[in-house]
């Protein structure tokens, strides 16, 4: 590492410790899998609680979002390293096609939203 390249390294280090991370939108990491009956989405929200998410279908797209918050900060503390993002979040799946009248099984465990939609319900109503 360059004398230049360091100093800016422990610069931004120092910077870094008398602040709060950004208000960035982040985008949590997701599984999708095709069932029989519809599709399952896994989506890694480890540290969530799941009064902060928020669920919203359009046509084609699932939206998910929501609001990591830090506890552990607050008066009397500072922070020495941050590498977790606490800010709001999204992610939003376009399926191939409409996904609007599918059912919804949610089931939250181990930092993992698992999403269960089921489109065979859907198709029922339609007749």
């Amino acid at each position: 590492m360059s004398g230049e390249s360091l100093e800016r390294y422990f610069r931004m280090i120092r910077d870094d410790r008398h602040r709060r991370p950004s208000g960035r939108l982040w985008c949590p990491a997701a599984d999708v899998y095709r069932t029989n009956d519809g599709w399952i989405v896994k989506v890694d929200l480890a540290g969530i609680r799941p009064a902060d998410i928020e669920i919203t279908i359009d046509g084609r797209v699932l939206r998910i979002s929501g609001l990591r918050r830090d506890a552990t900060c607050g008066e009397g503390v500072s922070h020495y390293q941050l590498e977790i993002t606490y800010s709001r979040f999204e992610k939003m799946i376009q399926f191939p096609r409409s996904i609007e009248h599918a059912s919804i099984e949610r089931d939250y465990r181990d930092g993992l939203l698992i999403l269960r939609l089921h489109e065979e319900q859907a198709k029922a109503a339609k007749r």
